[in-house]
């Protein structure tokens, strides 16, 4: 996991805060989390603790509810989203998917002539 997105996951933000950041009552994000939309970590003392990411969810979910859409609706949303994220993170490429994305990649930056990527001869 990169730097960055380590620190984004860090859960270091109590519901107060989250409160104030995302314009929501204490009730409506433990509905989210009621509803599966949100996972809170728990520290020591049993309180919710937010990460930067949870917080984009929180959002992500207000602006959904802000479009109309129903909090079923929301749950599909994140279920398909999940689905498709664990599909992709289990593919694992053949040989010849390898060299096709590194032959395009090579044409793209002009490391290849197209004959040579023709043949995968590198």
């Amino acid at each position: 996991m990169k730097e960055k997105d380590l620190r984004r996951s860090l859960s270091v933000l109590p519901i107060g805060t989250v409160m104030k950041l995302t314009s929501l009552t204490a009730r409506q994000i433990r509905y989210y989390e009621e509803q599966g939309l949100v996972s809170p970590e728990r520290n020591d003392g049993n309180r919710r603790m937010y990460s930067l990411n949870d917080i984009d969810v929180i959002l992500e979910i207000k602006d959904y509810l802000d479009e109309g859409l129903n909090i079923a609706k929301i749950q599909e949303i994140y279920k398909k989203r999940k689905e498709d994220n664990k599909s992709n993170d289990t593919k694992e490429l053949t040989d010849q998917e390898a060299r096709k994305i590194l032959s395009d990649e090579l044409l793209n930056i002009g490391g290849l002539n197209s004959h040579d990527a023709a043949n995968n001869s590198f």
